[in-house]
């Protein structure tokens, strides 16, 4: 545990929910674009979901101290009724999820990894890249996932730097945005690719400029579908509620996060409440 961050305590008067829930967590605002997705295709479901702002990102963090701060939400989130936990963070899924699932071995756990094996399938000249945190991009889990699926294709790992950072601070447009997804954008089309995984929950709110940047010939890929395609295989539909509760909760301020939840369709009335933890 990291030694100068208190614990969360739940009042008394915090219960779970009549019927269990679906958890999320993440760096910070990056897993709403994973939480539309469920909203959209689980909407009788509860879900709570936790951006860990006051502590993101984790891509500039010791994995000691993202695993750390994983600890402390799960605990949270099973605290709340989560009968499955989406870890919405590829740097924490990379770096903890064996961890989590041990310390948790009861927990249906769903992580998100940087698409390589549907970007290679869909690649026609067998040249992909992965844009993602320098974390996610040094990490043992990214090196296994290339040399399972590449088989003599072509993976660019492209770190950038600031950028999970600046989407975290509510920069969506405007030059200093560009400032830190041009150079990035270039090194991916200077190595020629025509697939690109958008390997950072936090990118998809900006994948429109990566787009422009990027050229029309380039197919970028979410991977917020193919993890709730797997929740919902792993989660029992029959204890769905008819009035579903959708709890975002933020480690420090919501600003941020009240602007992107008013871009994401299905949850543009939810409220964003600050807790510690």
């Amino acid at each position: 545990m990291i030694p100068d961050q208190p614990t969360f305590n739940a009042p008394s008067s915090c219960q779970a929910s009549p019927a269990p829930c679906i958890g999320l967590f993440d760096s910070g605002v990056g897993g709403l674009s994973v939480l539309t997705e469920l909203q959209r295709r689980l909407p009788l479901v509860d879900k709570c979901y936790v951006g860990d702002v006051a502590h993101a990102p984790y891509g500039s963090r010791t994995g000691s101290d993202v695993l750390a701060r994983c600890e402390l939400l799960v605990q949270h989130l099973c605290d709340r009724g989560a009968g499955l936990i989406i870890v919405a963070c590829n740097t924490a899924t990379v770096l903890c999820i064996d961890a989590l699932r041990l310390r948790w071995p009861s927990m249906r756990f769903v992580g998100v990894e940087p698409g390589v094996k549907p970007a290679l399938a869909l690649s026609r000249s067998r040249r992909i890249a992965v844009m993602a945190t320098s974390a996610t991009v040094q990490s043992t889990r990214m090196r296994q996932l290339v040399e399972k699926f590449a088989n003599g294709a072509h993976v660019h790992l492209q770190p950038c730097p600031g950028l999970a950072d600046a989407i975290e601070c509510g920069l969506l447009d405007g030059p200093e945005l560009m400032n830190v997804l041009a150079p990035c954008c270039a090194s991916v089309r200077a190595a020629g690719v025509d697939t690109v995984v958008l390997g950072c929950t936090h990118y998809p709110f900006v994948a429109r400029h990566i787009q422009r940047l990027l050229g029309p010939e380039v197919t970028l890929i979410d991977t917020a579908a193919a993890v709730v395609d797997q929740a919902i295989r792993l989660w029992d539909v029959k204890a769905s509620t008819g009035r579903p509760l959708v709890r975002v909760q933020s480690t420090a301020g919501t600003g941020a996060m009240r602007r992107l939840l008013q871009q994401c369709v299905g949850l543009e009335q939810t409220t964003a409440e600050s807790i510690v933890i």
